[in-house]
């Protein structure tokens, strides 16, 4: 006896419905919107949300420092972004970079006492920022929204690596 395939149904409404809810709409306004709040909260720190990522990313990395495919991959980037950050943040004097022990290909990205206190500075902001945002859902929700959206990250990213990529 074959397994049953497991159905999904989905309730279909018109595309002009006003009620109508689609993922990546929302899921881009979300964060557009997150993105250009916290971007502009922190704009005196002459640091970008991206570069904060890669602040927070250094700090609870490894304490020897990260390599810059590791740092792509925590960040869920591409390696042409990464590289972009970190020349400017490098320039700036937020990050570092030293030989890496093993490989001599890689190096080793770390974080500098400037780039810390910038860190430490947007990471006020950012918390202020994420209770702001998180107020409109019910207190007793908050963990279990959370949790949910970790899924639906997860199940974007799988989806991504399971399709197949467009060749030459």
């Amino acid at each position: 006896m074959a397994a049953a395939k497991k159905t999904r149904t989905l309730s279909v409404l018109p595309i002009d419905a006003p009620e109508r809810r689609r993922l990546p709409p929302l899921l881009r306004r979300a964060w557009y919107g997150l993105n250009q709040a916290f971007r502009r909260r922190i704009t005196h720190l002459e640091i970008t949300p991206d570069q904060f990522t890669v602040l927070r990313t250094l700090l609870e990395g490894d304490p020897l420092g990260l390599t810059q495919r590791e740092l792509t991959q925590h960040m869920t980037s591409d390696p042409n972004t990464v590289a972009s950050l970190l020349q400017r943040m490098e320039e700036a004097g937020l990050v570092g970079r030293k030989a890496h022990e093993k490989d001599k290909r890689a190096h080793r990205i770390t974080l500098l006492e400037s780039g810390r206190a910038k860190y430490e500075a947007a990471r006020m902001l950012a918390i202020e920022l994420q209770s702001e945002v998180l107020d409109v859902v019910p207190a007793g929700r908050r963990e279990e929204f959370l949790e949910e959206l970790a899924l639906v990250a997860d199940a974007c990213k799988n989806a991504a690596e399971q399709s197949p990529r467009k060749s030459g």
